[in-house]
């Protein structure tokens, strides 16, 4: 009886070299006598041991956290940009056949690639234009990849540093801009309302008494306060009545 359990025990691990499991998010690679021989797709696969070997290929979209490397803009700006890289494999064979630890080539890539692009653009068009800069580097980076048979799905720029003198230009640069708007928004309102107040001098000079009344208007105005001085002004249309006026004599 112990005889046979060891013969079973042996003979099941003697099947289980032949039986090699594909998972579904997975392909295998496989290799006879040292030569690519075909692709393992998911599920149950038969494999001759010593004479055939396999590697399993993840297909699923990975990311790559691209670590922060020191750049020069177009403009002679120095920066830290980082960035996250989501790739997948596309093809299994290439990936294994072409380049060795595919998952580190294409970080190194990335690398160099977000320098090279950033070195191409000025500080403003890093800042203003991050999606279509983190475009240009996906587009390099998949163009480079494809003999690996690894597609770059996208790339994002995470994070860019300015240097600390950089900032305190750049705030300053922003204060003087908000202090222009104020004053030009200041003037266009004195301009506004000196064309309204000019208007309303011209329609009270052409209508008669209505410099008079405006000016018993205002004056009941400052009244309503006690705490006011009233100070009556005399229009000159008043005093236009009175011209050419002379008593009557007895």
């Amino acid at each position: 009886m112990f005889y046979e359990f060891i013969l079973l025990t042996i003979g099941v691990g003697f099947l289980s070299s032949f039986i090699k499991v594909v998972k579904q998010y997975e392909q295998g690679v496989k290799f006879t006598l040292g030569r690519f021989s075909g692709i393992m797709q998911p599920g149950l696969n038969i494999l001759i041991p010593v004479i055939q070997s396999w590697r399993r290929v993840d297909m699923r979209v990975k990311a790559v956290d691209v670590p922060s490397q020191e750049a020069i803009t177009k403009d002679n700006v120095s920066v830290n940009v980082n960035a996250v890289l989501y790739y997948r494999v596309s093809d299994a064979k290439d990936a294994i056949i072409r380049v060795e630890h595919y998952g580190y080539a294409v970080s190194q890539l990335a690398q160099t690639t977000m320098r090279d692009v950033v070195g191409e653009v000025t500080l403003d068009e890093l800042l203003s234009k991050r999606d279509e800069v983190s475009k240009r580097i996906r587009e390099k980076v998949d163009k480079a990849t494809d003999p690996w048979g690894i597609k770059v799905e996208s790339v994002d720029l995470k994070h860019i540093e300015l240097p600390e003198e950089m900032k305190r230009t750049m705030a300053k640069q922003a204060e003087a801009e908000r202090e222009r708007r104020a004053v030009i928004i200041k003037a266009e309102g004195e301009v506004i309302a000196s064309q309204n107040l000019a208007k309303a001098a011209e329609t009270l000079a052409k209508t008669q008494g209505a410099l008079h009344l405006r000016t018993l208007h205002s004056i009941n105005d400052i009244s309503s306060d006690q705490s006011n001085t009233v100070v009556f002004a005399v229009p000159l249309e008043i005093l236009k009545a009175f011209e050419g006026y002379k008593p009557k004599k007895g």
